[in-house]
């Protein structure tokens, strides 16, 4: 299975967000990661969207997402060419006997300790989506019992903006 990264431009109206994820529903698309906030342009929202794609082609989605009225631009974002990020906030079992280890791996992560309790710490990370697993796999054995991640945000590379380009 093959994943394709979308940003999309969208005007910030309510329903927009509803009418976007039904058309990659009602396609049969698995949305992986979904993400949305406000862009340097008011009125203006981004979502990222991480789609997962099997044998139907991307192409079908992107032209129907084209026909919303409330959509302004969909760019493909490919991960050579983009900075691709997501937050992890994972609580771990950590009391006295392996505080350290566990503090340890994270600062091999360049994570950051966010919450401190008597058995767990809770850590908050950064990163790909390859370096926030390997660092849940270091994790792992010391016990998670609790995690969440963003959904992906992503941004091209270089001094283009699709925002102003879009926008004008």
């Amino acid at each position: 299975m093959h994943t394709h990264t979308l940003s999309v431009l969208v005007e910030d109206k309510p329903g927009v967000l509803a009418r976007v994820s039904g058309l990659f529903s009602r396609r049969g698309f698995n949305i992986i990661s979904l993400a949305v906030g406000p862009t340097e342009q008011e009125g203006v929202s981004r979502m990222t969207i991480v789609v997962a794609v099997e044998d139907l082609p991307l192409e079908q989605v992107t032209k129907q997402l084209n026909k919303l009225v409330n959509v302004i631009k969909i760019v493909e974002l490919d991960p050579g060419a983009s900075v691709q990020r997501e937050l992890l906030l994972v609580k771990v079992r950590a009391d006295a006997a392996i505080r350290s280890q566990v503090l340890e791996a994270a600062e091999l992560f360049r994570a950051k300790v966010v919450d401190v309790a008597p058995e767990a710490l809770t850590i908050e990370a950064t990163g790909t989506v390859d370096k926030l697993a390997a660092l849940l796999r270091i994790l792992e054995p010391y016990g998670i019992r609790e995690m969440v991640k963003s959904g992906m945000v992503a941004v091209g590379r270089g001094p283009r903006s699709i925002t102003a380009a879009a926008v004008r």
